[in-house]
């Protein structure tokens, strides 16, 4: 099994749409990385992770664009053909564990939430 975790920023709000009946939402997350490059200088870089959860319950309403989230999911790949016939592949988490977090701003959008688990999906499309 592989677990993965993450903690960064929404970078726009979430989408939710129905598949097989089943209630998915997407959105995707930044998430800053810091490093020394070849010559010792001090580099950063926005890594972007786009994410899937499915039967997300009541959580949709705050995941806008800025917010802090803590997620656990597993990897999946989407196997995909353009309308050109090229082959593609993308690689998203598929959010098991969501949990907002306080991100400094506002008062009165850092209460304490409950964290959201996903349901998991009988037949996935990726």
């Amino acid at each position: 099994m592989i677990k993965l975790q993450l903690m960064g920023r929404l970078g726009q709000n979430a989408t939710e749409h129905a598949v097989n009946g089943k209630t998915v939402i997407n959105f995707s997350v930044a998430h800053n990385e810091k490093f020394k490059n070849a010559q010792g200088m001090q580099q950063e870089r926005v890594v972007w992770v786009n994410c899937a959860m499915w039967e997300p319950g009541a959580v949709m309403p705050y995941l806008v664009q800025g917010k802090a989230v803590y997620l656990e999911g597993m990897p999946a790949v989407n196997l995909y053909r353009t309308n050109a016939g090229e082959a593609k592949a993308e690689m998203k988490v598929r959010v098991t564990f969501l949990q907002l977090l306080p991100d400094g701003r506002n008062g009165a959008e850092n209460q304490e939430l409950e964290p959201a688990v996903s349901q998991p999906a009988d037949d996935l499309p990726f």
